[in-house]
C-alpha cells in the first residue's frame, strides 16, 4: 500500500526535476551578459536620436529569454505589450492560412489562381508604357499564374506604391493600393480589379515583391467561405490564443496602439508620423474602419501574440495540443521553392526568406532559419536548430540607420554559448 501512496509524489518530483533541468538548460545556452549588449545597442540608437522607441522578444525552446521595451510613445513609455503595426508580417499569417486549406485538399499549389479568381484568366504582361498619357501595350503571358507563384513572389505582379514607376502609375490609375488604406474597400472588388491589369513580368521569371499575398487572402475567402478576417480569427488566432491581433483594432484597445514615427527629409530627425510621409498611405488603417482585409499588410499584433504564431511554426505546425498545419506543409514553406531564381545569398520558401549555408555566414543565423519583416522597421525569424524565435519592432519609416536589425541578429547569436 505504501508504495502506491508514495508513487504519485515520486512521479511529481520526477516531472518537476525534469522541467527544472530543461529550464536550466535553456538558461545555460544563453549568456545573460551577452544579451545585455542588446540593451546597449538599443540605448545607443535612442541616445543618438535615430529612433524613438523599440521592443524585442526572444524565446528559446518555448521560454522567453529576452522581452524588453525602450523609449517612448507620444505620451508614455514604450511597453512590451504595445499593439504594433506588423505590416508585411501579415504575409506569413496569410501563407499559413493558405497552407491550412492546402492541407484540407482545397487546391494544389500548382493550380492556376484563375480557377478560383476568374479575373486572372489569360494574364497579359506589360510591354510598353507611355509616360505622357499613361497608355500601354501588353503581350500574352506565357502561362497562367499558379498559387505557388503567388506564395513565392514569382507571379509577375507588381507592388502598388513601392514597385516600378510604370506599375505604380498603372495601379494608381486603377485605385489599387498596398494595404494602408484610408477609404472603405472590399478585398473581393480590389483583387478582381488587379486581376485585369497587366503583370510586370512573366510568371515564374523572377522574384519580385508584390501584391501576391493580397491575392492569396482572397483565395482563402473563396475556398473557405469565410472573410479573411473571420478565417484568421476562428482558425488561427483563437486556437493559438492570439488575443491582440486584428485588422480592425477594437476601441477598448486603441490606447495600446503604438505611435508611428518618420524622419524629416532634410535633417533626418525623428518625428511623429503625419499622413503624407509616404504617398497614399495612412497609419490609421487599424482604426479607420476601412473594412479592407489586406493579406499582405493589414494586421496589428503584439510580440507575445506573434511569438505564439512563430512558436507554432517552430513546433512544425502545432502549439499546446492544437495543430494548425501538417509538418509536411511547414517543411514546404521553409525550404527553397524558387529553384535557381536569384534571391541574394539565400532562398525563398512559401512566404519566407530561408537562410542558406552561404547566408548563414553573414550574421550567424543557422542554415534553414526563416523569417521576414515589416514596413515599420520590424523583423522576425525562426531558427529550428537553436529552437529559437526572435522579433524586433521599431514602428518607424524610413529608418536611415537600417543596420539595426542586422546588429540585433548578430548580438543574439553571440549570446549562445
Amino acid at each position: 500500500m505504501k508504495k502506491f501512496i508514495y508513487a504519485p509524489l515520486f512521479f511529481l518530483l520526477l516531472t518537476f526535476n525534469s522541467s527544472y533541468a530543461q529550464l536550466n538548460e535553456v538558461k545555460s545556452s544563453i549568456s545573460s551578459k551577452e544579451l545585455s549588449k542588446i540593451d546597449s545597442l538599443f540605448k545607443q540608437y535612442l541616445d543618438s536620436g535615430w529612433i524613438k522607441g523599440i521592443t524585442a522578444n526572444i524565446a528559446v525552446d518555448g521560454k522567453t529569454v529576452y522581452n524588453k521595451a525602450y523609449g517612448n510613445q507620444l505620451n508614455r513609455p514604450f511597453k512590451t505589450d504595445d499593439i504594433l503595426r506588423i505590416a508585411s508580417q501579415t504575409k506569413a499569417i496569410t501563407c499559413v492560412a493558405v497552407m491550412m486549406l492546402f492541407d484540407e485538399g482545397k487546391f494544389t499549389l500548382d493550380d492556376p489562381i484563375s480557377k478560383f479568381i476568374p479575373a486572372f484568366k489569360n494574364p497579359k504582361v506589360l510591354d510598353k508604357y507611355n509616360k505622357k498619357d499613361g497608355s500601354y501595350t501588353t503581350v500574352p503571358a506565357r502561362r497562367e499564374i499558379t498559387i505557388r507563384d503567388l506564395l513565392t513572389h514569382t507571379s509577375g505582379l507588381g507592388y502598388a506604391q513601392i514597385g516600378s514607376p510604370e506599375m505604380n502609375a498603372i495601379y494608381a490609375k486603377a485605385g489599387i493600393e498596398a494595404g494602408f488604406v484610408t477609404n472603405k474597400k472590399l478585398l473581393e472588388t480590389e483583387i478582381n480589379k488587379l486581376g485585369k491589369l497587366p503583370l510586370a513580368l512573366q510568371p515564374g521569371e523572377k522574384w519580385q515583391y508584390s501584391l501576391a499575398m493580397d491575392v492569396l487572402g482572397r483565395l482563402v475567402e473563396v475556398t473557405s467561405g469565410l472573410s479573411l478576417d473571420q478565417f484568421f480569427r476562428e482558425r488561427i488566432f483563437r486556437p493559438l490564443e492570439m488575443k491582440d491581433t486584428y485588422f480592425a483594432l477594437p476601441k477598448e484597445k486603441q490606447d495600446r496602439l503604438a505611435t508611428v514615427y518618420t524622419e524629416d527629409e532634410t535633417t533626418k530627425t525623428v518625428k511623429p508620423w503625419v499622413d503624407g510621409a509616404f504617398p497614399g498611405a495612412t497609419v490609421n488603417y487599424p482604426i479607420n474602419n476601412n473594412g479592407y482585409f489586406a493579406g499582405g499588410a493589414g494586421l496589428v499584433s503584439t510580440s507575445k501574440d506573434y511569438g505564439l504564431f512563430l512558436q507554432m511554426l517552430l513546433n512544425n505546425g502545432e502549439l499546446n495540443g492544437k495543430r494548425l498545419l501538417s509538418k509536411r506543409s511547414v517543411d514546404l514553406m521553409t525550404t527553397n521553392q524558387i529553384g535557381s531564381i536569384p534571391f541574394g545569398d539565400n532562398y525563398f520558401g512559401l512566404g519566407f526568406e530561408v537562410i542558406s549555408e552561404k547566408g548563414s555566414k553573414k550574421l550567424g543565423q543557422s542554415t534553414g532559419s526563416y523569417g521576414w519583416g515589416g514596413f515599420f522597421g520590424s523583423n522576425f525569424w525562426v531558427d529550428p536548430k537553436k529552437k529559437m524565435v526572435a522579433q524586433i519592432y521599431v514602428q518607424q519609416w524610413p529608418l536611415s540607420h537600417s543596420k539595426l536589425s542586422e546588429q540585433f541578429k548578430s548580438l543574439v547569436y553571440q549570446a549562445f554559448q
